[in-house]
């Protein structure tokens, strides 16, 4: 793709963006982009969007390491030097302190940094001498930044040397409008030498042409605004307008980029409930430093969505794409799996219209994974330009191209994820989802002789020649504190179980596949994990406390639709919703162990529920006796064994990672393994569907 084509109208780049939307009508106009083909995608990475995203930040701070600049609808093009620029929204705030001692600043600014009052330091020169002004905030109310004074002012006390916190609002005026920057900042100069501690230099945003203005105080209330004008206007040659809702960005110089040292900035802070820029990026990207100091291609919007700050992303669609495909696929793999991803990526970003009010999408998995410029990858890079414009078609329009990691051998039917769509969607099967265990480590599941089970990797195992009277394997391990698992997989946030030492020995229970995205295991957890987990989830009220827990309905790929906990239905608002609701599990293809219970089958054909291990009726040679161990190991008529313990807890055994409707990223990896193309594989998960270029 060709660099991005940038212009300094917007009148320029809406003509070329409308034309675009000729041919692609579900992408929202933006009030300005950079394209290159004329088709632009919006990305919401902060903006407080209700039920239907959110996600804020105090801070928005970026970075670039060549020329770049700001942008407005007024026709403003403010050049901006490389490195670093930040942005904050205008509202309540606490001024915690004014001084010449940057020391003391930063000390106060530090403390203040690891509470829920975040600090914003910022420097101007008053006759020659640097003065800092630290803040809190913002805050969505006035109250809620007279409860902030008591607390900053009891954690920053020693440094505030007398000083009382105050609030602060965005209630201004103006001293008059400028052709340039350096003219409002000689304004500002003579104010603060003449003592208003609260005058900026403001960029404009608003009105048909590029101006500055000087804008005066920060009061909360309009008896205090109208104390400032008298107090201002005293000085010589200033007479000051009311400031009504103006969109602009309030020019001052940021301090606190660093704890330790004076490291200084440009900060612009947003006012006015209207107020937008486009920050204009250049070929090395736009680097984000609160998300994750990742770089983006394309121009970054800021705005004031709902009091908060909102970042969109605006960038070409295609170059949107490298970052997902590498973002959402391997990179490693085959080369029709890659193509694969870039039209269902480009079929779904094109189907979502503006759902997101302000964007197209969102760069979390909520829309699609989107990582920046980190993620991109030149294999990734050619499948995406292989496919350009290509998309999934059914019916005569883009198909929402949904897809998951890994169906589980078998994709989902829209009945067991949520209701619509059985003309695309239907459950295939998905063989291909196999190829996500290859090569992975076999995993012991061990009872040892506390009654204990867990599971061991296999290159810490040694198996002994011994059994067990009921033929199961016995091994011990090969190192000092091998730890034993709960579950088929090393998680660094859960410990484990138990450990093994050489000369130890364990019963083999079974051996199963490393946790994947194809099979896993997941647990145990106890009731009250799997009560808590519940609330608030189900449409039925929880039980107090869990002994059975069971499905007692599938759909028709087998995915759970119902689960029961002491016979009543936990009844959700969609299927899907089972995976959160029982404690995070990758799937709702699954079958459920109660780790202390067991079912027998009696001569007669009955069943019979039994729990706990002590006190379990054996049958032997010699009669009945009963068991008296720290765990019972039952075995069922193919040979399977399991231990059951003296208290009940849940494993999920289960298979998939998503929600496995549409495309299976694994079971498309697993196809092109076996040398399908990119377009057959599209039409084998998604129905009655065509590949057609826009």
């Amino acid at each position: 793709m060709g660099k991005a084509i940038r212009t300094k109208k917007w009148s320029r780049r809406l003509k070329v963006l409308a034309a675009a939307l000729l041919t692609v009508g579900c992408l929202q106009v933006p009030a300005y982009a950079a394209g290159n083909d004329g088709q632009t995608i919006r990305v919401a990475m902060f903006a407080n969007l209700g039920s239907t995203y959110k996600s804020t930040t105090p801070l928005i701070t970026l970075e670039s390491t060549g020329q770049w600049s700001i942008q407005s609808e007024s026709g403003a093009n403010v050049g901006l030097p490389a490195g670093q620029v930040r942005f904050s929204a205008d509202g309540f705030r606490v001024k915690v302190l004014e001084t010449g001692d940057f020391k003391a600043a930063s000390a106060a600014a530090k403390l203040l940094q690891a509470t829920a009052d975040k600090p914003l330091l910022f420097t101007t020169s008053v006759n020659g001498n640097a003065i800092y002004q630290l803040y809190t905030g913002n805050y969505a109310t006035e109250a809620l930044a007279g409860q902030a004074v008591t607390r900053v002012q009891k954690v920053a006390a020693a440094q505030l040397a007398g000083q009382k916190p105050t609030v602060t609002g965005s209630k201004r005026l103006s001293a008059g409008t400028y052709g340039s920057l350096q003219e409002a900042e000689a304004t500002q100069a003579n104010l603060l030498s003449a003592g208003v501690s609260s005058a900026y230099p403001v960029l404009l945003l608003s009105g048909g042409s590029q101006a500055y203005a000087v804008w005066v105080g920060e009061a909360v209330t309009d008896a205090e605004l109208s104390s400032v004008k008298k107090s201002v206007e005293a000085i010589p040659g200033i007479s000051l307008s009311t400031v009504n809702n103006s969109a602009g960005l309030i020019i001052r110089q940021d301090a606190g980029l660093s704890a330790d040292a004076l490291k200084t900035a440009p900060h612009y802070t947003i006012a006015g409930t209207e107020s937008k820029a486009l920050v204009q990026g250049n070929s090395t990207g736009i680097k984000v430093v609160e998300r994750s100091q990742r770089t983006y291609r394309g121009d970054m919007e800021i705005s004031i969505v709902s009091g908060d700050l909102a970042l969109v992303n605006v960038v070409p669609l295609e170059q949107y794409l490298y970052s997902v495909v590498g973002a959402e696929v391997y990179s490693s793999w085959p080369a029709e799996a890659l193509k694969v991803q870039a039209v269902a990526a480009r079929s779904y970003a094109l189907q979502q219209g503006d759902r997101f009010k302000i964007a197209n999408v969102v760069d979390t998995t909520l829309s699609q994974a989107y990582n920046g410029i980190g993620s991109e990858n030149d294999k990734v890079t050619s499948a995406v330009d292989a496919t350009a414009g290509e998309v999934v078609k059914s019916g005569g329009k883009i198909i929402e191209a949904v897809f998951s990691s890994n169906a589980g051998g078998q994709t989902a039917h829209p009945s067991e994820v949520w209701n619509g769509g059985a003309d695309v969607f239907t459950n295939v099967i998905s063989s291909g989802d196999t190829s996500a265990q290859a090569g992975l480590h076999t995993w012991y599941h061990v009872l040892l002789s506390s009654g204990i089970s867990g599971y061991i990797r296999e290159d810490n195992i040694k198996e002994l020649t011994t059994k067990t009277n009921a033929g199961l394997a016995k091994v011990t391990v090969t190192a000092q504190n091998t730890n034993v698992r709960p579950v088929p997989l090393i998680q660094s946030t859960v410990e484990p179980v138990a450990k093994m030492n050489p000369g130890n020995e364990a019963v083999v229970l079974a051996k199963v596949a490393q946790s994947n995205d194809y099979a896993w295991v997941r647990g145990p957890f106890t009731s009250a994990q799997l009560v808590k987990s519940l609330q608030g989830k189900t449409t039925a009220s929880v039980p107090a406390s869990i002994s059975t827990l069971e499905v007692t309905k599938r759909g028709p790929s087998g995915r759970a639709l119902e689960v029961t906990a002491n016979g009543q239905a936990m009844t959700v608002k969609y299927a899907d919703t089972y995976r959160s609701a029982l404690g995070g599990l990758p799937s709702t293809l699954f079958d459920i162990a109660g780790t202390g219970s067991y079912t027998v089958l009696g001569a007669d054909g009955k069943t019979a529920s039994k729990t706990g291990s002590n006190g379990a009726a054996v049958m032997s040679a010699s009669g009945t006796g009963s068991s008296s161990g720290n765990a019972l190991v039952v075995m069922s008529g193919d040979g399977q064994a399991r231990a059951v313990t003296q208290g009940q807890n849940f494993m999920f055994i289960g298979q998939g990672n998503g929600h496995g409707l549409g495309l299976s990223q694994w079971g498309a990896k697993g196809m092109a393994d076996e040398g399908y193309d990119y377009q057959a594989i599209l039409k084998h998960y998604y129905q009655n569907a065509t590949i057609v270029k826009e």
